[in-house]
């Protein structure tokens, strides 16, 4: 029965994966339409035939691994529930019936540390891939210092949101998801309090924007706008990474604007001054608060879900996934399974929600700067810095693109000032 299971997951992905290759590399959507060629938004009018070359072609493949990355993760919990490697992990923890947390972590990591492995091949590929078309210029010991930083750091709040979460399962077997979702919004809020100060630092350095002129214009511009701010802040990005951001984190007094430095060095006084009034309409529109309230709802549904979906796995399915129990952590694969379909599936709602946001950002910032070649010039120098597809294929833009393709906001910035003009 296992054996079986085994080939018809494979089959299936593989069927999948041959049928996510015909699509993203043969299928000829994503070209540009007719009506915007020779437009501000054309990529054949500000970028040079091997940058388009570039463009198409690691646009293709990072849209592949995309599709393919997180149905293969899926194969790997299966894997660790069938061959039973869960329940190994589990019978190695150590003091049994005593220091729940300890066991938990001796089980976690064995877990964490397996799939890490797993999946490393893959991950070293993507950093591989951005280092050969010029986005990443980090070293490999700078890479992997992140990648074990970020192991440790997921490691850690993993082993106390487990904890907690088979404690509820144990004492409530029925209403396990209301109280975890209940837990879940303070450490969620403390969590997103917390990262800009002890997080993110963790992996880059953060100071005051040393250019002290341009951060008078940007204060300016956030007075402008009714935003109590003293700082905006940099960081060094550029020993990094070759392509440019700024975002907004962090929520209360931990709040931050943040412009990498990739984007200092690269962008014009104009054009930083349009992103800057891009991430203060998600301030002045609230964006980041609509995004926790989001994230409550739709976790809350989520777990409901799973809660569902779980003891009814484990009823029918359970003797070949080599569940006993669903309050036994050897289940964990499956829950993180079924979390991570939830999640994938329910990714185009999210990311609809979030190009809305982006597009409620953009309209702010064409109102508070009014410079039309600031904003088209801006969209076009995130393009090239980026190899960024401009007009992805549907599936992409639904399952990727939390912000609008590059084709829809330089034409959009583009006619909003002309029809103001």
């Amino acid at each position: 029965m296992a054996k079986k299971w085994v080939i018809t997951a494979l089959l299936m992905f593989g069927v999948y994966a041959l049928l996510m290759y015909v699509y993203i590399f043969h299928s000829g959507s994503g070209g540009i339409p007719n009506a915007l060629k020779g437009t501000v938004a054309d990529p054949q009018l500000f970028m040079s035939e091997r940058e388009l070359y570039l463009s198409e072609e690691y646009s293709k493949i990072r849209n592949f691994l995309f599709f393919v990355a997180t149905p293969f993760e899926w194969l790997v919990y299966l894997f660790i529930l069938i061959t039973g490697l869960s329940q190994a992990f589990e019978r190695w923890m150590p003091l049994r019936k005593k220091w729940s947390i300890l066991q938990n972590a001796v089980y976690l990591f064995l877990l964490s540390l397996f799939i890490f492995f797993l999946l490393f091949p893959l991950d070293y590929y993507r950093y591989s891939l951005s280092k050969k078309y010029g986005i990443s210029n980090q070293a490999f010991n700078s890479w992997m210092r992140d990648n074990v930083i970020e192991f440790w750091v997921s490691f850690g709040t993993t082993v106390v949101i487990v904890t907690v979460l088979y404690w509820l399962i144990n004492k409530s077997p029925k209403k396990w998801w209301l109280n975890a979702w209940l837990l879940m919004i303070p450490f969620s809020i403390f969590l997103m309090f917390i990262q800009p100060v002890v997080i993110d630092p963790l992996y880059n350095d953060f100071y005051p924007l040393t250019n002290k002129e341009l951060e008078t214009e940007i204060l300016t511009l956030a007075e402008q706008a009714n935003i109590p701010t003293e700082h905006v802040y940099e960081v060094n990005m550029a020993e990094k990474t070759n392509a440019l951001n700024a975002y907004v984190t962090g929520i209360g007094s931990n709040a931050r604007i943040v412009l990498w430095d990739t984007t200092l060095n690269r962008l014009s006084e104009n054009e930083i001054l349009f992103i800057m009034a891009h991430e203060m309409g998600h301030y002045v529109e609230k964006h980041i608060y609509f995004g926790i309230a989001g994230y409550i709802l739709t976790t809350l549904v989520g777990l409901w879900l799973t809660a569902k979906l779980m003891p009814w796995v484990i009823t029918r399915y359970g003797r070949v996934l080599k569940i006993k129990r669903l309050n036994a952590i050897h289940s964990l694969p499956l829950f993180l399974l079924i979390t991570s379909f939830l999640l994938f599936v329910s990714s185009p709602l999210s990311n609809y929600i979030s190009r809305y946001q982006e597009t409620r950002a953009d309209q702010y910032a064409i109102e508070l700067v009014a410079d039309r070649d600031a904003a088209v010039s801006t969209f076009q120098e995130l393009t090239k810095a980026g190899l960024s597809e401009v007009n992805p294929p549907l599936l992409v833009k639904w399952f990727r693109y939390s912000h609008p393709p590059m084709l829809e906001r330089i034409n959009k910035v583009a006619n909003e000032i002309e029809t103001k003009e």
